[in-house]
């Protein structure tokens, strides 16, 4: 009984911790965006199209809305808006002219790189620390979190 409060207390541990992350990480997002004349919306759509661009999965203006939950109208505004910044272009498919892909643009990237950088650094210095086992077990740990959030959707 007395280990599984002591679990329990840990995992809340855990929970607090990682609010307080997230609360700060959406901090930092807004400061982003307030200095750069983005919508926090803008900011998420950037980061989902760069996540797309390194796994390379397609990024169609149809795949950009369902990840911000946005309807077509919606995602039409961000990516205009993100178009009218230079930050995002839209190319047709080689493959299939009818669609439409979006590409973030190599100063977006570098804007991007100025401002978060300095944290990334830091946060894979934090995790240099630990040897790969442990490496490994943050990763099973985080990626099983990621999971339980997105699994609610």
């Amino acid at each position: 009984m007395a280990d599984d409060v002591n679990e329990q207390d840990a995992g809340m541990r855990v929970v607090h911790l990682l609010r307080a992350i997230t609360m700060e990480l959406d901090r930092v997002g807004e400061r982003f965006a307030a200095r750069h004349a983005l919508h926090p919306t803008d900011v998420r759509a950037l980061i989902c199209l760069l996540d797309a661009a390194r796994t390379g999965a397609p990024a169609t203006p149809g795949v950009l809305g369902a990840h911000l939950g946005l309807n077509s109208a919606g995602t039409t505004a961000v990516i205009d808006r993100l178009e009218r910044l230079g930050h995002v272009r839209r190319e047709r498919d080689t493959r299939d002219r009818r669609r439409v892909l979006l590409k973030v643009d190599e100063s977006a990237v570098a804007l991007g790189w100025s401002f978060f950088g300095p944290l990334i650094n830091e946060v894979v210095a934090v995790m240099s620390r630990f040897d790969a086992a442990d490496q490994a077990t943050v990763e099973r740990f985080l990626s099983g979190v990621h999971e339980a959030v997105t699994g609610r959707e």
